[in-house]
């Protein structure tokens, strides 16, 4: 490696008298042997030993120390050009004297080069034995001897370098001898230069600069950024060093506090892994499950206690652990006391209550069976949730509840994978570890109300846990393991069905919990609502009694829905309004009647839902279904002399609208039958409105109510007296079913309705209902508009007839 230098282990030379090393006088040749350099630059009057190992170099090194010849140190753009020619070189070189030439042990010859001016590069005229080239010489522009800021720039240097020194641990503490001994500033910026720990382009740039003053202004902008990088180097290999001095002090008395705690024969780890044995010993789990925790607990013992991971992996045994592999409760199979605890704390849902009931009787005959998955659904208040409640008790099994409401991530179901910082295990295995048994009531409450967002689908995650054929082999993500979840007792809860994904419903045997009649709101109250409030308010038994007027009063004016939660509240308020006075020692009356609720609940809420009789043509009485259970609703048809405009008011939707639409349509197609003459529908105007118009309507079931108020305004034949209906018409006039019919019922019955129209195929629905509920109503079941025509609609005129032709 003809002059090959490794710049990363610096080789300093000691100086003696550094002005003797300055020869200005020597002339440069017109022609100089040329010896490249790679990796490093000579520059004037410095001595800088090489290796040389090219042949040529070596040819040219001797030939010149024989006889006593100067030579051109030129360094190279590339070092690893083995054949370098004049493009390859830099343009730029310092003639140089070889004061010794030295040859090693190992074979190498090394050389000791000592600068003297700088030269440009010309031309190559010679290439053998070694090359030679056509120079041409270059001067330095030197400051004046008193130049102050040349000497202020100089002394920054040297302050710098021996910074470096210091900092560095690759140049050794002698060097700063050097520096401080060289008092030529010319000397001492080129001796810098050339020691520099900077890339050799770096080198050769300031090497190429003629200015002296330049040359190291350049060099101390290159010394600043070299001190701020070992500055930087050495900051981090402190912080480093004492790191792994904190940790290895830490480690040692660890260690020795280990040693201490095996003498005394107390050592807590060891103590934590014995309790983790012998939990383990009586958990009922499979051999798979004690095979890996018997595998995981051998990694915990390997590890340090003292890093993240052992706190991670112990918590995931302590996980294993809690959860009741297999410990199951017993259940109770006596149907009657089952049944009495089921009708002590919910009146009515007669349906939950018999399935839960045929569930005990078939699980008594039949030990396996599969636990059914229920969804009970309604609206709000109708004791859905508590249900589950009643049914763990009447089981006699552990009860748990999770809310579904607004959950959006998949791994709230799943739980999260122990890689993650803070993982834990899904809600489902979370809450069957807090009930501690594997056969649970688990209400799922609110399923209706799942979201999904770029976290997953938890209503997917769910498909897996409502399934009887996948659900024994459920995965949390978490616990890495299979587990059994079909001895769980799933009871899912909604308001809107509709809101339930098609699958999730398939995997649920559905229920519909309907509202209460007033006179169940009323047994309610006074058997749980009221004595709960009265308890929660510190009201003695008999310091207040609810007159069932009272209770009535609260029901029909003040609360508007199929369930009691508002009722609830409105007793609550009623309490806390007696509690006052029984502290301020007011006088109250003890039986509190219809009079005294109003006094202290104020003006009535709601005005009753009453039927308003038949009085005017076209205002007929319907059936709907809310979210809070059903209720009455008029449809309003009047007729005005125009021109045939159709105009619908009310804040009706796309499918009310249409069926306005198919009404009119068919009631065209049967004028004649109907006896209304077609003149009437180019010279009238007709008017549908839907009262109440600041509530949204919408759905197909005034389908036949809308018939029947047209058909009643453009014929001014009087309705009905006491009359509802529900049911979807098509343009054939065929009557289609509609839902909710239980809700609608009860509604009719508050309003003091006789008799209701229902279309044929709804008569199963009023079969399923309790007779309780539809006593004083008479039914007719139509499959054609025309008999809802002719059932409705009396051949009697209203008072103040128009003349419609």
């Amino acid at each position: 490696m003809g002059g090959d230098t490794d710049e990363r282990s610096e080789f300093i030379p000691i100086i003696d008298g550094s002005e003797e090393l300055i020869d200005e006088t020597t002339d440069i040749p017109e022609i100089l042997p040329i010896l490249p350099l790679r990796n490093t630059v000579l520059f004037p009057w410095i001595i800088f030993p090489i290796s040389v190992g090219r042949t040529k170099s070596l040819a040219l090194i001797k030939d010149a120390y024989e006889n006593k010849t100067l030579i051109g140190a030129v360094a190279q753009r590339n070092p690893d050009d083995e054949n370098p020619t004049k493009e390859s070189l830099y343009s730029i070189g310092t003639m140089a004297e070889v004061v010794k030439v030295l040859e090693l042990p190992d074979g190498t010859t090394s050389a000791i080069l000592q600068g003297k001016k700088r030269f440009a590069l010309e031309e190559i005229i010679e290439t053998t034995p070694f090359l030679k080239a056509r120079v041409t010489p270059l001067g330095d522009v030197k400051p004046i001897e008193k130049d102050d800021e040349y000497k202020a720039i100089v002394g920054s240097l040297k302050d710098l370098s021996l910074k470096i020194i210091k900092l560095s641990i690759n140049i050794p503490e002698e060097a700063s001898f050097a520096i401080k001994n060289i008092e030529n500033l010319n000397f001492l910026v080129n001796f810098i230069s050339s020691n520099a720990d900077v890339e050799s382009q770096k080198k050769q740039q300031l090497l190429e600069i003629d200015d002296m003053r330049e040359r190291a202004k350049t060099l101390l902008a290159l010394l600043v950024r070299q001190v701020q990088e070992l500055e930087m180097k050495n900051d981090i290999q402190t912080k480093v060093r004492m790191d792994i001095d904190k940790q290895q002090r830490e480690y040692f008395l660890n260690q020795q506090i280990k040693t201490i705690q095996d003498e005394l024969g107390n050592n807590p780890i060891d103590l934590d892994i014995e309790e983790l044995k012998s939990i383990a010993q009586a958990k009922l789990w499979s051999k798979k499950v004690a095979e890996h925790f018997e595998k995981e607990l051998s990694k915990l013992s390997r590890m340090n206690p003292h890093i993240g991971e052992y706190s991670i992996q112990l918590n995931y045994l302590q996980v294993m652990l809690e959860l009741p592999w297999n410990e199951i409760t017993k259940d109770n199979f006596d149907l009657k006391r089952a049944k009495k605890i089921l009708d002590k704390d919910h009146s009515g849902l007669d349906d939950v209550k018999e399935r839960i009931l045929e569930y005990l009787a078939v699980l008594k005959l039949k030990a396996n069976l599969k636990t059914p998955i229920l969804c009970l659904y309604g609206p709000p208040g109708v004791g859905k949730t508590s249900l589950g409640k009643s049914i763990a008790e009447s089981l006699g099994r552990k009860y748990v509840r999770m809310s579904l409401g607004g959950m959006h991530d998949e791994s709230e179901i799943r739980g999260h994978r122990r890689t993650y910082i803070g993982a834990m295990p899904g809600r489902i295995i979370e809450n069957i570890k807090r009930a501690k048994s594997d056969n649970p009531v688990f209400v799922l409450d609110e399923i209706d109300k799942l979201g999904q967002s770029a976290h997953g689908d938890p209503s997917s995650a769910l498909l897996e846990v409502l399934d009887p054929e996948q659900n024994s082999t459920f995965h949390d993500n978490f616990l890495d393991l299979d587990y059994d979840l079909s001895k769980v007792m799933f009871i899912a809860t909604a308001n809107n069905v509709a809101n339930i994904p098609a699958a999730l419903r398939d995997r649920m045997e559905m229920i519909e919990v309907s509202g209460y009649l007033i006179e169940e709101k009323i047994e309610i109250a006074k058997k749980h609502l009221i004595p709960k409030q009265k308890n929660e308010h510190g009201i003695e038994k008999d310091q207040l009694t609810i007159a069932p007027a009272a209770i009535k009063a609260m029901i029909e004016n003040y609360t508007r829905e199929s369930g009691v939660r508002t009722l609830d509240k409105t007793i609550a308020k009623v309490c806390r309004n007696i509690a006052r006075k029984i502290v301020s020692e007011d006088s109250y009356e003890l039986l509190l009647t219809e009079l005294a609720v109003r006094e202290i609940l104020g003006p009535s809420k709601f005005e009753n839902e009453v039927y308003e009789g038949n009085k005017y043509a076209g205002v007929v009485t319907g059936l709907a279904w809310t979210s809070v259970g059903g209720t009455i609703l008029y449809v309003e048809s009047s007729v005005s002399k125009g021109k045939g405009k159709v105009s619908i008011t009310g804040n009706l939707g796309e499918v009310m609208k249409e069926s306005v639409a198919v009404a009119i349509n068919y009631i065209k197609a049967h004028a004649d039958e109907l006896e209304i003459k077609s003149e009437v529908f180019d010279n009238w105007d007709i008017h549908v409105h839907f009262p109440e118009g600041a509530t949204p309507k919408d759905g197909p079931s005034a389908g036949i109510t809308l018939v029947t108020s047209l058909v009643s305004a453009l014929t001014q034949r009087k309705v009905k007296k006491n009359l509802a209906m529900t049911g979807e018409i098509t343009l054939r006039g065929k009557v289609i079913p509609v839902g909710g019919i239980k809700e609608k019922i009860l509604a009719a019955k508050r309003a003091g309705i006789k008799e209701i129209i229902l279309s044929v195929d709804n008569r199963k629905n009023i079969e399923e209902i309790n007779e309780k509920y539809i006593k004083g109503l008479s039914f007719h079941f139509v499959s054609d508009i025309m008999e809802v025509v002719d059932l409705a609609l009396l051949k009697q005129k209203v008072d103040n007839a128009k003349a419609v032709v």
